[in-house]
């Protein structure tokens, strides 16, 4: 350890501008006091917090005079005041600035026009994702303060100092003071004990890679900020200190404010045997954590952890006591959903304190945007995810649509600051990786989840830094900060996000970026370099910028030690003795420094004549310290301008002995020099190896700074020690370099011992040369064997009998061995020196080189090696470790085999083995044949290469056929080996079947066939006693003597072959030549004509003969292309052979939801858009392409340029021009005028408008204001993405390519009805609206369709006949009502309405009612919704019937109210009671009452009754009125409910009364109440209760509620009926989404897919309610597939009625489907009298003449083609009583007289019949 306490790393972050604790002086909330105590080890109280490192350094302190202020705030004022002159002189204004605006350095002077438009643009974008006073605003440097609490992420690691990364691309750092209050003692103690013996050695030393782990997650609490004011113009750098200390960062929080699920930072106390005793830093120190070892997690090892070792733990529990916490710092297991089990997240706490960064939460959104979402937490603290942890930067998803107001949300906390008012900013984020905080994947445990393993994955960075990224596509366009870009996939195969801030995109200054226009357009590709990842933002940040593009290095790691760089002089360092170094700038960023000892080779007098400021310089990289960010460089031009460059020495690992460079002198001692080499290599140069010459003094001969070439005597890597030598190893004498020429390996030699130690003896050899023995290599024995060899050595010893095992070229070394062994092998010559040595069953002596779990490698003379499996190793070695061997040591064995390609050979140690497998092999050679095919056949050993004889077919395959030599012999003969040319293959699909069984055919012998590996072997390689062998029955193969076959090496390209298909693949088929030779023959090239590849099985079976030609072929990867086309088909495809309206034949590869993508040749493929696929937009189903499918295309366009094809499927332009074209095909821009109305898909929502394609290269612009004549707030949520959309076409500009579009309904839509202005209205006229605002002198009523929204005012005069003092009494907020407009002043905006029921007549009231009986929820203009539910008050006519109120009473006298509102006033509407909405609360359709009294209750209940003082009231039984009036109160149904406790109308109107009084809690308990009451025998009482409960949770709950209520009632009901109540319930309430997924949950349910009319419900309301024909109709399919097949007829009709039926349908489809069912069924009497019916109804929706006439031509058709058929007297009697029943209504005489005579004529055909019948 140092004798000076540890500190962070601060000469180089020099402190300026440090907002320090101390200079904060915004309030903090107050921290409870602590009491005094005496301090120990345990005691409660806590040390005072060491100050930040950054605080710490000496202030300047004004001296004489001197200004108070820095240099930088000099330049500041000089510069504005410049500014404020040019100002006035050219403004004639006085410039006033404020102090902060003049000292701020960190927010850059904009003029004002400037900020005002900056503010007018980002006024929209606030107003949509911002609550009042609530802004969206991601952590910042500038809104990062002292006291800010952070979610940090661990990055890096020094000796001194711990890097976090936090959001939004900030990262600090962390000294080792701040980590923890034992840690800091531990250091303490260390700097105490230095330079102490006595108990040195028992202090551990503090090493933070120990303590914290790259990937770990931490919070940590801001300390101190500094900015750093770089030379020149650029950016001041800015450090930023942090604390991890749980004392600091944990808030001040005590023992009631850790609540489970939350998040606390606790340094380990002590480590014990069952787990951990944490400190958690809360203000009662009595309170523990404790973590045991099951819940540490695979991060940590219990042995490895440290006291004062600092976790980010989750909070499992609490002690009884609540004086220990349980934590857990692997928090990821309980952050990620899994079961049932909901992730743990923190829903309430005593105090907002408790919600600190870490911590899992769940938040109300209220308010969301493409800017981020705001939401609160517990209804009090306002939290904010800016648009990157919202997960709106990819700009694929609608974030408001994603999270909707209102609607509850994960999150987790990553970051507070604290305000001047005392509150906190707190910061949240969506991103799902923050969601679970996965460890690194090495801290993972191996069972880990598959998600959390992926997520662990994607942390990781997999672009390097600094990297160029090429086709950098931008994905999403922030017009005033950025791009967000989508980088291809890395080496990795991983995609990942980036954000180019707008200061990085170009070298000049952008104000604003466009995401429609310019070269930053969504989906332009760029260049793009890494500059930074950010793993807590998940998120790569790159440079667009040429500058940064073109530096050659951005960062220090982007250096290479050793590469040679190219800078600038930047300035000369003085020192005392004059110039000490040079700082040469490399980049805008890199600056090294040059030592005085490497500017030159020679010694400088005067540097500064040499090198100049400015001055170019060529240097090498010397070394690299990342930790201090330093780079040393050299000018020697000996370094530099190095022609052979040797290996660059900066890593002892990669060095070995004799190795040469050059080296630089950086020290002298008596006894040697310190030779320094690149990186943090370093030598030891001896006196001994300065020269072959004696060296007195080293300081005679050397200097400091020379270079010196050394050569490396030896290294030790582990211990970072290496000696070098300056002698010339190379000298040869030309005797000693012919010796050296002759010796060889397994050569014998002699020497003389001249150097001896432990580890090797150094021998002399009679030539001169010399030798080195390792100790292992003197002796055959053990260690103590060799250890005996060794002492009787000595120097000067003659040894002979030494092997020569290798020759060290480098070094000029023999490497000898004495083992007796291999000596013996030697002077035999069967020691191996070469692979031609190896022979199957010797036995051979060689030593281990290395031992592995696989077994044992054993190396020979010359380097030769041999591998000895472990399963060839003896019995008795198998159970010790490394099998009992070491190096070196003598091992015998015998070879087991040999691989002759790859010259390998392995080795047994079993002769017991190899000498039975010989006794087989000899055994196999003499086995018999039994009845051989060819009488000459007497043993297996006749069978030999290149034999020919006979064989009997045994059976036939598709691709071979199998053959009996005899039969105990088998063999095979490929498809390949039985036909010599294309014609003589007769069944060219079935080539095989001319063989038939137990036929005689001439073979001849190949080889043996490996049946396990599919592979054709040698006859040589026979492993099992009767093989089978390959044959041929060609006959060029039995009368030539050459058994060779064809081989992937003769196969050459362009040769022509017969293949024959083995299997078929994805995209391809694979063929064989030969037995041995395998091809790829793609689907494409696999025939001339197209429409065979549909039936792929069919028209090219398996062994099916093809004639091929080779495409391509490449032996050394075993890869070859065929093609099986001919002629000119078999020409590639290329851009350059394809032009526009040529039809081709494609395959398609790819199906999305907006293009199909379709591929041409092996390098030709093209998408083809939506646009592109039909000639009817509304008929497009992609689902009609599968991959692999073959389509016929049409060529649109070649871009040659940027190398792009554009293809069509519309069926006029591949099929016949004649064909039907709805949507017609956009070619050009000139082919659009203005004014006509076209079609086209969403490509893009962006910031400005909307983008539809017209074309497959048209696209048309939509501005906000062009999508609905209505103001819309959300207008993101008019259309989306691959909508279909019609719209007219407003203006054309073809040379600048722009279509502008509306789709306005006034601009589409020619039966539009435009919105009512005031001048529209006049006295009289009978309007519908809703009841706005309720006041008790009138109710103020928003007119319907109405822009901008009309209200008017009916005041109480107006309401009803009689008088009325308080108006809202009778009508509340939300009221939908018919008025009278009785005045209007057009001028004043201001409308007087009526209400009286008198204004409407009877049967104005009658037709009101017929239209409007099925209305339930009505939309207003202005955005509101309006209820339908009944007020017992309030007529349908809007008028009031006072004869059923209860008696109003008021002392007030008339108010002097206007009759009439101003229309601009918008009053706040007041929050009424709940009221029922779209369900039948009164209990009519569950049991009808007896009679039809109406309920007045609300009168009763909500009108105060007057008491008159001094008269005692006549007390009157009103039970009678319970038969008139119904239940008017709680006790009225209490005492109706004693009668009748099983009737549910009766329960169902009591929920309904409490939901009228706004009681839901108790409509829910009387609802629970009812289940309970009413008996169990009576299950549709019990029934109606259910959807009643239901059906107030969808229109007043939540969805929670909802599904708790639904699960509930299938437990106990018809669980398909509760389905289907639900579906019908949420159509009713509008809820469409919802009914739509209880749908789909009703037909993946294999108990009720199975009935018919749940596919039948569903695709009605698919057609008629979602208006998705498309879906509905897919529906049939999978209906057919679930449901009896008796059932598939009938439904199959239903389908098809339901296309005559829905607004939504197509009749001709419906059509097709009779028509098919029919011909299949033709006697189906049910199916003709549907199809005929339904032609009929047709009748009434005619629009014209003409369409009247075909309708009942059709229908005579379908009547005619009916009593054609043959039927019974009974059926044919119901058929022409219909038909005449048709014609007299719609037809005419001549028609009716028709039917007459077909129907006499059947009566007459039918008596003939009986008569011919009697006759006979």
């Amino acid at each position: 350890m140092a004798s000076v306490k540890r500190k962070a790393v601060t000469d180089e972050r020099p402190s300026k501008k440090v907002k320090s604790a101390k200079e904060d002086s915004r309030p903090r909330p107050a921290k409870p006091a602590k009491t005094a105590k005496p301090q120990s080890e345990d005691s409660g109280e806590r040390r005072t917090i060491p100050k930040s490192v950054l605080q710490q350094e000496d202030r300047a302190f004004p001296r004489g005079g001197a200004s108070v202020l820095t240099p930088i705030e000099h330049k500041q004022i000089k510069a504005q005041a410049e500014r404020d002159v040019l100002y006035e002189q050219q403004t004639g204004r006085d410039a006033t600035h404020g102090e902060a605006e003049l000292f701020d350095g960190d927010t850059a002077s904009t003029p004002a026009r400037r900020k005002k438009k900056a503010q007018r643009t980002g006024a929209d974008d606030s107003k949509k994702v911002e609550s009042a006073g609530v802004k969206i605003e991601g952590l910042s440097y500038k809104t990062l303060s002292v006291g800010s609490v952070v979610l940090g992420y661990v990055t890096a690691i020094s000796g001194k100092d711990v890097t976090l990364a936090m959001a939004n691309n900030l990262s600090g750092f962390v000294p080792i003071t701040a980590v923890s209050e034992r840690l800091n003692g531990r250091i303490e103690k260390l700097l105490d004990n230095e330079g102490q013996d006595a108990g040195a050695d028992e202090d551990e030393d503090v090493d933070l890679k120990r303590v914290f782990y790259e990937g770990q997650w931490l919070r940590a609490i801001v300390s101190a900020t500094v900015s750093e004011s770089s030379d020149g113009a650029g950016k001041s750098k800015r450090h930023i200190e942090l604390s991890v200390d749980p004392r600091s960062v944990n808030g001040g929080l005590d023992a009631e404010g850790v609540v489970q699920n939350s998040m606390v930072q606790a340094s380990v106390r002590s480590v014990e045997d069952h787990g951990l005793v944490m400190d958690a830093g809360i203000s009662d120190s009595s309170v523990k954590g404790f973590i045991s070892k099951k819940d540490l997690g695979a991060a940590y090892k219990l042995e490895d952890v440290q006291e004062g070792q600092v976790m980010l733990c989750l909070v499992t529990g609490k002690g009884s006591n609540g004086k220990v916490l349980k934590l857990s710092p692997d928090a990821a297991p309980f952050s990620a959903p899994s079961g049932n089990k909901q992730p743990a997240s923190v829903t309430e706490a005593p105090t907002v304190e408790g919600f600190q960064p870490g911590t899992a939460v769940d938040v109300l959104v209220t308010e969301s945007g493409a800017r981020g979402v705001i939401g609160k937490l517990m209804g009090m603290l306002d939290v904010t995810a800016d648009v990157v942890h919202s997960g709106s930067r990819t700009g694929h998803e609608d974030i408001s649509s994603k999270y909707k107001i209102g609607s509850k949300v994960r999150a987790r906390i990553i970051w507070t600051t604290p305000q001047d008012d005392g509150s906190r900013r707190v910061g949240m984020s969506l991103l799902d990786h923050l969601l679970t905080l996965p460890p690194p994947p090495a801290k993972l445990p191996e069972n880990a989840h598959p998600k959390l393993k992926a997520q662990a994955t994607e942390l990781e960075r997999h672009h390097p830094l600094s990297s160029i990224v090429e086709n950098a596509k931008v994905r999403h366009v922030l017009a005033d900060r950025g791009l967000f870009i989508d980088l291809p996939e890395s080496e990795a195969g991983k995609s990942a996000n980036a954000f180019a801030h707008i200061s990085q995109i170009a070298d000049k200054r952008i104000d604003t970026i466009t995401s429609s226009t310019g070269p930053y357009k969504l989906d332009s590709t760029h260049r793009a370099r890494i500059i930074a990842y950010n793993p807590l933002d998940s998120l790569y940040y790159v440079s667009l910028k040429p500058s940064i593009l073109e530096q050659t290095f951005l960062r220090i790691e982007d250096l290479p030690v050793g590469a040679t760089v190219k800078g600038n002089v930047e300035r000369l360092i003085l020192g005392a003795k004059g110039i000490t170094g040079i700082l040469v700038k490399l980049s805008d960023s890199i600056t090294g420094l040059v030592p005085e000892m490497h500017l030159s080779d020679v010694q400088l007098q005067h540097p500064e004549r040499k090198f100049k400021e400015g001055f170019p310089v060529k240097a090498k990289v010397l070394s690299i310290d990342l930790e201090k960010r330093h780079v040393r460089l050299t000018l020697k031009r000996t370094l530099v301008n190095e022609e052979d460059l040797p290996p660059i020495w900066k890593d002892y690992a990669d060095l070995r002995p004799g190795m040469e460079s050059k080296g630089t002198i950086i020290n002298m001692l008596p006894n040697g020099a310190v030779v320094q080499f690149y990186g943090n290599v370093r030598a030891w140069l001896p006196v001994a190896e300065m020269s072959d010459t004696f060296i007195e003094a080293p300081e005679k001969h050397f200097r400091l700074g020379q270079t010196v070439n050394v050569r490396i005597v030896s290294v030790d890597a582990d211990a970072h020690e290496m000696k070098v030598s300056c002698k010339d190893s190379t000298t040869f004498t030309p005797e000693q370099q012919e010796a050296w020429n002759e010796v060889a390996g397994g050569q014998l030699v002699s020497g003389t011992v001249t150097e001896k130690s432990t580890e090797s003896v150094t021998v002399e050899l009679d030539s001169g040369l010399k030798g080195l023995i390792r100790a292992g290599h003197l002796t055959d024995g053990g260690a103590d064997r060799v250890e005996s060899s060794l002492k009787k050595i000595h120097v000067t010893r003659k040894l002979s009998d030494l092997v020569v095992l290798h020759k060290l070229e480098r070094s000029r070394h023999l490497l000898l061995t004495r083992k007796p062994s291999m000596v013996e092998d030697a002077k035999t010559g069967s020691l191996i020196r070469s692979y031609a040595g190896v022979q199957a069953g010797r036995k051979v002596n060689g030593f281990v080189r290395n031992v592995t779990p696989e077994g044992i490698y054993t190396e020979f003379a010359n380097g030769v090696v041999g591998l000895l499996p472990k399963s060839q190793v003896s019995p008795e070695m198998m159970g010790q470790p490394a099998f009992g061997l070491t190096k070196d040591q003598s091992i015998g064995t015998w070879i087991l085999s040999a691989d002759a390609a790859r010259e390998r050979f392995s080795l047994s140690m079993r002769e017991q083995a190899q000498a039975a497998s010989a006794q087989q092999s000899t055994a196999t050679t003499a086995i018999t044949v039994s009845n051989p095919a060819d009488p000459l056949l007497t043993s297996i050993a006749d069978l030999t290469l290149g034999k020919v004889t006979k064989a009997r077919v045994a059976s036939t395959k598709a691709t071979q056929i199998n053959v009996r030599l005899a039969d105990n012999v088998q063999g095979r003969i490929d498809v390949s080996e039985a036909f010599e040319t294309w014609e003589d293959i007769t069944n060219k699909k079935a080539p095989l079947q001319k063989f038939k069984p137990n036929e005689v055919i001439e073979v001849k012998i190949l080889g043996i066939h490996d049946a396990r590996n599919h592979r054709f072997l040698p006859i040589s390689h026979r492993q099992s006693s009767v093989p089978v062998f390959e044959l041929s029955a060609k006959r060029s193969r039995i009368d030539d003597a050459n058994e060779s076959g064809l081989t992937m090496d003769s196969v050459k390209a362009g040769s022509n072959h017969v293949a024959f298909i083995n299997n078929h693949g994805d995209n391809c088929v694979w063929v064989n030549l030969s037995p041995n030779v395998r091809g790829r023959v793609a689907l494409m090239d696999l025939s001339d004509d197209a429409g065979q590849l549909h039936k792929l099985d069919k028209n090219f079976p398996i062994g099916c003969a093809l004639r091929v030609s080779v495409k391509s072929v490449n032996a050394a990867m075993n890869k070859l292309d065929l093609s099986a086309k001919t002629g000119a088909a078999n020409e590639e495809l290329t851009l350059h052979t394809i032009s526009p309206g040529m039809v081709l034949t494609g395959r398609v590869t790819k199906v999305t939801e907006r293009s199909v993508a379709v591929q041409l040749a092996d390098n030709l493929a093209a998408s083809v858009p939506l646009v592109e696929i039909g000639d009817d937009f509304d008929q497009l189903n992609l689902s009609q392409y599968n991959k692999n499918d073959i389509v016929r295309v049409c060529v649109l366009d070649v871009d040659l340029p940027n190398k792009k094809l554009y293809l069509t499927l519309r069926p006029s332009k591949v099929l016949s021009s004649s064909l039907p074209v709805k949507d017609a095909q956009v070619t050009s821009y000139a082919q659009l005028k203005p004014g006509d109305l076209v079609r086209g898909f969403v490509k893009h929502v962006g910031e400005k408008g909307v983008h539809v394609s017209l074309g497959a290269r048209i696209e048309a612009f939509i501005k906000i204001s062009d999508l609905s004549d209505k103001y819309v707030k959300d207008w993101k949520s008019v259309v989306e993405i691959d909508q279909l959309v019609k719209g007219r076409v407003l203006s054309v500009d073809a040379a600048a390519k722009h279509v502008h579009v509306s789709i306005k309904a006034s601009h589409v839509d020619a039966d539009y009805q435009p919105p009512i202005i005031i001048h529209d209205l006049k006295p009289g006229t009978v309007i519908t609206g809703q009841v706005r605002k309720v006041e008790d002198f009138g109710a103020f009523i928003d007119i319907d369709n109405t822009q901008p929204r009309l209200s008017g005012l009916c005041h109480r005069s107006e309401v009803a006949a009689k008088r009325i003092e308080d108006v809202r009494t009778l009508y509340a907020a939300g009221d939908v009502v018919k008025a009278k407009v009785l005045n209007v002043d057009v001028e004043a905006r201001k409308i007087s309405l009526g209400l009286k029921a008198s204004y409407f007549s009877k049967d104005a009231i009658d037709d009101e009612m017929d239209d409007d009986e099925d209305d339930s929820v009505v939309e207003a203009d202005g955005g509101a919704f309006r209820s339908n539910g009944d007020n017992d008050d309030v007529e349908i006519d809007g008028g009031v019937d006072l004869d059923d109120a209860r008696d109003v009473h008021s002392d007030a006298e008339d108010s002097s109210e206007a009759d009439a509102m101003d229309l601009d006033d918008d009053p706040q509407r007041p929050t009424g009671s709940l009221k029922p909405m779209g369900f039948d609360w009164t209990g009519d359709s569950v049991a009808p009452a007896a009679d039809d009294a109406v309920s007045d209750s609300d009168g009763e209940t909500l009108a105060p009754k007057k008491r008159k003082r001094h008269r005692a009231e006549i007390k009157v039984d009103l039970t009678g009125d319970l038969d008139k009036y119904g239940s008017r109160s709680v006790s009225d149904f209490e005492r109706q409910l004693l009668g009748q406790p099983n009737d549910s109308g009766l329960w169902v109107q009591y929920m309904a009364f409490q939901l009228q009084l706004g009681e839901m809690q108790k409509a829910r308990e009387i609802a629970e109440r009812a289940l309970r009451t009413i008996h169990i025998r009576e299950v549709e009482d019990k029934a109606n209760v259910w959807i009643a409960w239901m059906n107030l949770e969808v229109e007043y709950g939540d969805d929670d509620h909802v599904e708790d209520i639904f699960k509930r009632a299938c437990q106990v009901q018809d669980p398909l009926e509760m389905h289907e109540k639900l579906a019908s319930i949420y159509i009713d309430s509008g809820k469409h989404e919802k009914a739509d997924a209880i749908f789909e949950r009703i037909v993946g349910n294999k108990a009720f897919r199975a009935s018919p009319e749940v596919w039948l419900n569903y695709a009605n309301f698919l057609m008629d309610t979602l208006k998705a024909p498309a879906r509905a109709r897919s529906l049939l399919s999978r209906a057919l597939q679930s449901i009896p097949t008796n059932e598939h007829r009938l439904l199959t009709a239903k389908f098809a009625a339901l296309e005559f039926r829905s607004t939504e349908g197509d009749a001709e489809r419906g059509r097709t489907i009779f028509e098919g069912l029919v011909s299949e069924w033709p006697k189906w009497s049910s199916g003709w009298d549907m199809f005929v019916d339904l032609e009929r109804a047709r009748l009434a929706h005619a629009k014209n003449v003409e369409a009247q006439t075909e309708a009942k031509e059709k229908v005579r058709a379908l009547y005619g083609r009916v009593v054609a058929q043959k039927m019974k007297k009974r059926r044919a009697k119901f058929i022409f009583k219909r038909w005449l029943e048709f014609e007299e209504a719609e037809g005419d005489e001549k028609s009716i007289e028709r039917v007459k005579a077909l129907a006499k004529a059947y009566v007459e055909a039918q008596q003939a019949q009986r008569t011919d019948d009697m006759e006979e």
